[in-house]
């Protein structure tokens, strides 16, 4: 793959974009704190973009099965070059409704962008470097993440807000730019599209439930992946409030790079030293996920906020690639396309539900009661799942499939 002009376009490219979107995500938190004093009314703000990506989410797979995969990545850089003109106009007017018109469209041009770029990966490299180049955009995304908020935090101690959007304005051109060079051969994949548009004709997610319910281990996962998203569905309010009540701006940046950074060390250790049960491996990481939330309980002690980010980005980087596994090895390759769409929403609408959730707590309760109510509820569904297989032929079972 090194000599591969599209693999080193798109990996670029990603890196450039996530380096692009988290000065904005960085931008967008520093003017709501400004701008919003709920914690509720930024999760509803937060929750509209979210929200509009996901409408737009059965049209844009559509669009990405019928079109042309780079003509549709340069009209969402389009997109997403006059999102951010919303938000210099935001800047300029003080406008929390110009943000919320920026958050719209910047996640309508993501719900469209990704696709494509997803559609498109599979068209450069051979069929036996799809896992190795999946593994690297994962890890270039992830890289990306963390300079792109540490870098956001240096910037804003020394730069105005708006020229942290023009830095991620310059970053979105450069993608567009980028894009624009890309050589793929669309033809590649139809055969195969057909072949699975014919095979899964006329079949829905009715077929998806008993699948589900017939598989324990799968059952467990799936549920299993709220423990996760009740850190991470708040993230960004989360980390709003650590910065408020330590009164440091640019903790934000330490914190989602201390996450970042500890997530590729927890994938690294998952993929070279695993434990040989994934049923062990989730319980015990989503164990240590509910116990950094309760850690966060001494939030006005930094260090020990850095500590409890760098628990949970280790646990996340094991817990979603063992995750994965489970699906991939336990759902039947035929319900595959199905079962990942209906996780997705699954996923999407639990993000929404945990993210208004966490601004309306913050702003009822406090951030200190809030993370001992969410540490304590990942520990009982934990715990729940532990006693129900711990004893009878349902546990041996699991650690026959899990082996």
């Amino acid at each position: 793959m090194r000599k591969n002009r599209n693999v080193w376009i798109l990996l670029t490219g990603e890196f450039v974009a996530g380096f692009g979107l988290w000065l904005g995500i960085i931008g967008d938190l520093e003017f709501m704190q400004d701008k919003v004093s709920s914690d509720f009314l930024k999760s509803l703000i937060l929750v509209a973009g979210i929200f509009a990506g996901i409408i737009a989410g059965p049209l844009a797979g559509k669009i990405t099965d019928q079109y042309n995969k780079k003509t549709i990545m340069l009209y969402s850089g389009i997109a997403r070059l006059i999102s951010v003109a919303f938000m210099f106009i935001a800047i300029e007017t003080g406008s929390v409704w110009w943000m919320i018109a920026f958050l719209i469209a910047i996640n309508l041009s993501a719900a469209f962008y990704f696709p494509a770029l997803q559609a498109t990966l599979p068209l450069v490299v051979e069929k036996k470097d799809l896992l190795q180049l999946n593994g690297i955009h994962t890890n270039v995304s992830t890289l990306s993440r963390i300079l792109g908020t540490a870098a956001a935090g240096i910037f804003l101690s020394v730069m105005s807000l708006w020229t942290l959007y023009l830095l991620a304005f310059i970053s979105y051109v450069v993608l567009f730019i980028l894009t624009c060079f890309l050589k793929v051969d669309e033809q590649k994949g139809k055969a195969q599209s057909i072949k699975e548009d014919a095979a899964s004709n006329g079949q829905g997610f009715k077929e998806v439930f008993p699948l589900i319910k017939g598989q324990p281990l799968v059952l467990m996962t799936l549920v299993l992946t709220i423990v996760p998203i009740l850190f991470i569905g708040g993230f960004n309010l989360i980390i709003i409030a650590i910065s408020e009540i330590q009164n440091n701006p640019s903790v934000k940046a330490w914190l989602y790079a201390a996450e970042g950074i500890s997530f590729m060390l927890g994938a690294f250790f998952v993929k070279r030293y695993g434990n040989k049960s994934p049923y062990a491996t989730l319980l015990f990481f989503s164990t240590i996920i509910g116990i950094s939330q309760l850690v966060l309980y001494f939030t006005n002690m930094p260090i020990i906020t850095v500590v409890a980010f760098i628990l949970f980005g280790f646990s996340v980087g094991t817990f979603f690639p063992t995750a994965a596994t489970i699906f991939q090895t336990n759902v039947p390759s035929d319900f595959h396309g199905r079962f990942f769409s209906f996780r997705g929403m699954f996923d999407d609408f639990t993000y929404q539900i945990v993210l208004v959730a966490t601004g309306l707590l913050l702003d009822i309760i406090g951030f200190q009661q809030m993370t001992v109510i969410f540490g304590v509820l990942s520990l009982l569904i934990t715990g729940c799942f532990y006693m129900k297989f711990r004893n009878g032929n349902r546990e041996n079972s699991l650690f026959e499939e899990a082996g």
